[in-house]
C-alpha cells in the first residue's frame, strides 16, 4: 500500500482567510509557495509516493490558489526527486484537450516520468463561465445534477478524455466529434510546406491536412491516469474503460464494496487486466496526532474551512482520517479488508495549519502507521 498527500494550495491560515481577500496578498502567496515546496521536498524524504494539487482559478480569497496546473505542478516537482506529481485535474470545460495531451506528455518529460495526471468536469462555476472554451457548456454540481446541462458536460467530458488519451497513445489522430475536430474537415494548410509530407506524417503534396499528432511523444508508456474525487458509481465506470483510477474519499464500505465490483466489471468488458487495488484509490481529510484528543483538536480550523468552502459546493465532508496512529491504523486496516487498496491519498490541510503541525503530523503518520502496510 502506498500512501501520497493531496493539497488545496490555500494561502493562509483561518485567521488570515477570515480577513477576505487572502488570495490578493502577494506575502501570502509567497509564504505558500514556500511552504508547499518545504512539503514537498519533507514528503519525497519520508517515503510518500506522490502528491497531487487541483485545477482553479481567480482565487482571491485564496482558499484554492492553485491556477495553472503546468506550473504548480512543475514547483511541487521542482522540491522533490522521487514522488510522482499528480495533477488532478486539467478541467475539461477550459481546456482544448489536444493542447492538454500535449502539456501532459511534456511535464511527463520534464519531471521524467514522474506524473499523473487526472481529468475532471469543473464544478466551480464563477470562475468557469469565465474561463470556458465552449459557450454551451456549463459548471456541474448538486444544483443541476440530472439536468440537460449536466447532460451536456457529461457528454463534452467523455469526448474530452476520449481526445486526450488517443493523443496521448498515438503517434497521430483524426478526431471528428461532435465537440471538437482535429483535424478540422477538409482543411488544407494555406501554404506549402514539404516538411510536413517528407518528414512528418498526416499532410499530403497537396497540404491537405488528415492527422495531426502531440509532440513529444509522454515519457512513460501509461501515464498513471486518475479520475478526480468521486462518489459516483456512473463515474468508477466511466474510467474503467481507460483504466483510469477514481479517488474515492468515502467509509461506506457498502459503497467501496459496490464500486470496486463495477469498475472491475467494467475494466474486464474493455479488455483491461489488472491487479487486486488497481480498481480505485482510497483516502480521506488526514490529521495524525500523539493523541486523538490532539488530533480533534488540530481538526477544528480544518472542519471551519471545510464547512465555509466545501459544503456550499455541495461537496459532503470526506472520510475523516483523523487521530492517533493506533486510530488510524486500526480505520485503514478496517476498509483494506474490505477493498483491496494499492493507493492511498491523504487530504492534508496545508496552509490552514502551520509547517510545523503539519509536518510533525505526516511525520508521525510515516513513521507510524506507513511502515504497517508496507508491500
Amino acid at each position: 500500500m502506498k500512501f501520497g498527500l493531496f493539497v488545496y494550495c490555500t494561502v493562509g491560515r483561518r485567521h488570515e482567510l477570515e480577513q477576505g481577500m487572502a488570495g490578493r496578498r502577494p506575502e501570502l502567496y509567497q509564504r505558500m509557495l514556500g511552504e508547499l515546496g518545504d512539503l514537498a521536498r519533507f514528503a519525497d524524504e519520508l517515503g510518500y509516493f506522490a502528491m497531487g494539487h487541483p485545477e482553479h482559478h481567480l482565487q482571491i480569497e485564496g482558499f484554492e490558489a492553485s491556477n495553472d496546473p503546468c506550473l504548480m505542478a512543475m514547483w511541487l516537482g521542482q522540491h522533490s526527486q522521487k514522488m510522482r506529481i499528480v495533477t488532478c485535474g486539467f478541467v475539461s470545460t477550459v481546456n482544448n484537450p489536444l493542447m492538454t495531451a500535449e502539456k501532459i506528455a511534456t511535464l511527463d518529460h520534464m519531471l521524467q516520468g514522474r506524473f499523473g495526471v487526472g481529468l475532471v468536469r469543473g464544478y466551480q462555476a464563477r470562475w468557469v463561465e469565465n474561463y470556458k472554451i465552449k459557450s454551451e457548456l456549463t459548471a456541474v454540481g448538486p444544483w443541476n445534477a440530472k439536468t440537460p446541462a449536466d447532460d451536456l458536460n457529461r457528454e463534452y467530458f467523455a469526448e474530452f478524455v476520449d481526445v486526450v488519451v488517443n493523443a496521448l497513445s498515438n503517434e497521430t489522430i483524426n478526431h471528428q466529434g461532435k465537440h471538437w475536430q482535429f483535424p478540422p474537415k477538409d482543411f488544407v494548410n494555406p501554404h506549402d510546406h514539404p516538411v510536413y509530407y517528407n518528414l512528418g506524417k498526416g499532410v499530403d503534396s497537396e497540404m491537405r491536412v488528415t492527422e495531426v499528432g502531440i509532440a513529444p511523444k509522454p515519457y512513460q508508456d501509461n501515464i498513471p491516469l486518475y479520475g478526480g474525487f468521486s462518489q459516483s458509481l456512473r463515474t468508477a465506470k466511466f474510467w474503467a474503460k481507460y483504466k483510469g483510477r477514481p479517488i474515492v474519499l468515502s467509509g461506506d464500505k457498502d459503497f467501496l464494496s459496490l464500486l470496486w465490483k463495477e469498475w472491475g466489471e467494467e475494466a474486464k468488458l474493455h479488455g483491461h487486466d489488472f491487479k487486486p487495488g488497481e480498481q480505485a484509490c482510497w483516502g480521506g481529510m488526514s490529521i495524525c496526532a500523539e493523541t486523538d484528543e490532539k488530533a480533534w483538536k488540530l481538526f477544528e480550523d480544518v472542519e471551519w474551512f471545510w464547512k465555509t468552502w466545501s459544503t456550499p459546493f455541495g461537496q459532503g465532508m470526506p472520510e475523516l482520517l483523523v487521530g492517533s496512529p493506533e486510530t488510524l491504523n486500526k480505520r485503514i486496516e478496517e476498509i483494506s479488508k474490505t477493498v483491496p487498496i494499492d493507493e492511498v491519498f491523504l487530504l492534508v490541510p496545508q496552509g490552514i495549519l502551520p509547517p510545523e503541525q503539519l509536518n510533525e503530523s505526516i511525520e508521525l503518520f510515516a513513521r507510524k502507521v506507513m511502515p504497517n502496510f508496507a508491500d
